[in-house]
């Protein structure tokens, strides 16, 4: 099987192509911006560190916008991770509005100022279950006992509380930190970064695509 890494020039993929290659198997990462190889891709992972507005300048210069929406009307899986998941989403106010994918109704804020931690939330976190259908999602086999990974001072606010599969916490304020909307999926953690339970999160991403 195929997976495509959207390649926009942002954020360190590296670590996303070692934690996917870490039980070898018959899977070909490839890093791309083509429409025909995402398109034959059997899935997709959409990274991301960094701005939200330039990043979506850079997805669209290269039509990843509409590259992207195409290939989620195939009906195969897409995952966003921590930048790439607030993507997913309608619009972000971080340095000014900015409109997003659109895959996710809803919009990416930053923390309240009633946070009185330090931002970024540089942290190992855990999860809190908004649903109690993670079986058979990226989410199969993790417990809300299990930690992940976070980088990040804005967070994403879906409008229909359905589409989230998991929420975290930082200070006082509980965020969505797993969201999932039909085939696409985002997590807010770095499951590249988030040791052996994140690579059980790929895991399941792969074994998703694969069905």
């Amino acid at each position: 099987m195929q997976i495509a890494i959207i390649d926009y020039s942002i954020g360190n993929v590296q670590s996303i192509i070692n934690a996917l290659s870490h039980n070898g198997g018959d899977i070909e990462i490839i890093l791309t911006s083509e429409r025909n190889e995402i398109l034959e891709s059997d899935a997709v992972i959409l990274p991301g560190v960094g701005a939200f507005q330039r990043a979506m300048k850079e997805l669209e210069k290269r039509n990843l916008p509409e590259i992207l929406s195409e290939y989620i009307r195939l009906g195969k899986p897409l995952l966003g991770i921590c930048l790439g998941m607030q993507l997913l989403l309608e619009s972000s106010d971080e340095f000014g509005f900015a409109p997003g994918l659109g895959f996710f109704s809803g919009e990416v804020k930053k923390f309240p100022d009633s946070v009185k931690d330090k931002l970024p939330n540089v942290a190992w976190n855990n999860l809190i279950e908004n649903s109690s259908k993670w079986e058979n999602t990226i989410l199969n086999e993790i417990t809300p006992e299990d930690d992940f990974y976070f980088v990040h001072s804005y967070i994403c606010i879906p409008t229909d509380p359905d589409t989230i599969l998991a929420s975290s916490e930082y200070g006082d304020i509980e965020f969505c930190s797993v969201m999932k909307n039909k085939n696409i999926y985002g997590c807010q953690f770095h499951p590249e970064k988030s040791s052996i339970k994140g690579l059980q999160i790929l895991d399941n991403f792969i074994s998703i695509a694969k069905k």
